[in-house]
């Protein structure tokens, strides 16, 4: 092995050089064990983290900036400044890659990580101690570096949103909101009548509320699937799926499409003219029935364990994901699939009384609503 560290008479681990071709994960080829030592770092990033190399960079270079004494203090012990700025991007790395996996509070989740780190790289203490840095220290130091990825994690994907904006109305039910073209989207939300209510934005303002009429039982679902089209569902008095939807030049009447609803429906549409319609049974389990382009099939149960909640989803790219949430603590959650992985939960705040609803109408672009502890209709987005 080319490498100066294993010239080093005092570290005493010659067998360790056996059984250390994998560092960072276990498919890392033997030649990145050589670059972890004093040669280039550029395959080691690319094979820690192939799809977030740019992240990895920005927080080493806040890592750079915010721990500049973690380098000083390993220097003094004669750790050569190579190896501890590729063990702290080894950390970064193994925390962006695996930080989705774990829940709690931002305590609960560095510890989990730090017990997972050591377990999965237990080769960087052995390292470390073979200069002398007692395991305490070292220790303390992994631990407040991935405590500072967490919090710098979540400090970059809050970053862009608005505040909350108030748009009035009094809503019984969670919203629901669908857009058929850019800087368009159109809200609703079950009425202290219990019909069911709408209000758009066209680009340059808000609408008023209208009365669309019908007596709905749950919040509404919502879907376009071209230009100026948005159908409309909601459970009705006798539990049933029920349907309307604007072509363009008027709302339709309502139509009963049967099934017994314990839950509010959710809609998407992958397609012109395609719906897929979901809603909880009476035996817990998911349903779906959908409409092909001529007619509505028949529902159909597709099992799985009990509903209790409903989220709100939007898709601001190809193979991209957005998923909302009410949290406990009744803050807006939100967690990202970005084509590979899902991101942990992030708060958005707020303090909503219902399920979100949430809309992409193009770019980077998201609209999320929610019925806030006024019982108003709540707007956050992120441009």
């Amino acid at each position: 092995m080319n490498s100066y560290y294993w010239n080093r008479s005092h570290l005493q681990i010659p067998n360790y050089r056996v059984y250390a071709p994998y560092p960072f994960y276990h498919n890392m080829p033997t030649g990145h064990f050589n670059n972890f030592y004093g040669q280039n770092n550029d395959d080691i990033e690319d094979a820690m983290m192939r799809q977030r190399p740019q992240e990895i960079n920005r927080i080493m270079a806040l890592i750079d900036r915010q721990f500049a004494n973690f380098y000083a203090e390993l220097q003094n012990f004669g750790v050569p400044r190579v190896v501890t700025t590729n063990i702290f991007r080894s950390i970064v790395a193994y925390v962006l890659e695996n930080e989705n996996r774990y829940t709690g509070n931002l305590q609960q989740r560095t510890n989990a990580l730090f017990n997972a780190y050591l377990r999965d790289n237990a080769f960087v203490p052995i390292i470390l101690r073979g200069y002398g840095v007692p395991n305490n220290r070292i220790h303390q130091m992994i631990r407040a570096i991935i405590r500072f990825v967490l919090e710098n994690i979540e400090e970059q994907t809050t970053t862009g949103w608005s505040e909350w904006e108030d748009l009035g109305g009094v809503l019984t039910s969670a919203p629901a909101v669908a857009s058929w073209q850019p800087n368009r989207l159109d809200v609703f939300g079950r009425g202290q009548n219990n019909a069911l209510w709408h209000k758009w934005w066209d680009g340059s303002r808000w609408s008023e509320w209208e009365d669309l009429g019908g007596v709905l039982t749950s919040a509404p679902a919502a879907v376009s699937w071209g230009r100026n089209r948005i159908d409309v569902f909601g459970r009705g008095q006798n539990n049933a799926l029920w349907h309307k939807w604007w072509d363009g030049f008027r709302w339709s009447n309502w139509e009963d499409l049967g099934g017994v609803l314990t839950s509010a429906p959710a809609v998407a549409s992958w397609s012109s003219n395609r719906l897929d319609v979901f809603a909880r049974g009476q035996n817990n389990a998911l349903w779906h029935k959908w409409w092909d382009g001529f007619r509505w099939s028949e529902w159909e149960d597709l099992g799985g364990s009990t509903i209790t909640s409903g989220p709100a989803a939007a898709s601001t790219a190809p193979n991209r994901l957005e998923v909302f949430a009410r949290g406990t603590n009744n803050q807006l959650l939100f967690r990202t699939w970005n084509g590979t992985s899902w991101s942990g939960w992030r708060s958005l705040g707020g303090d909503i009384t219902s399920e979100p609803a949430a809309v992409s109408w193009g770019g980077n672009r998201l609209d999320v609503f929610a019925r806030g502890r006024n019982n108003h209709f709540w707007h956050i987005w992120r441009a």
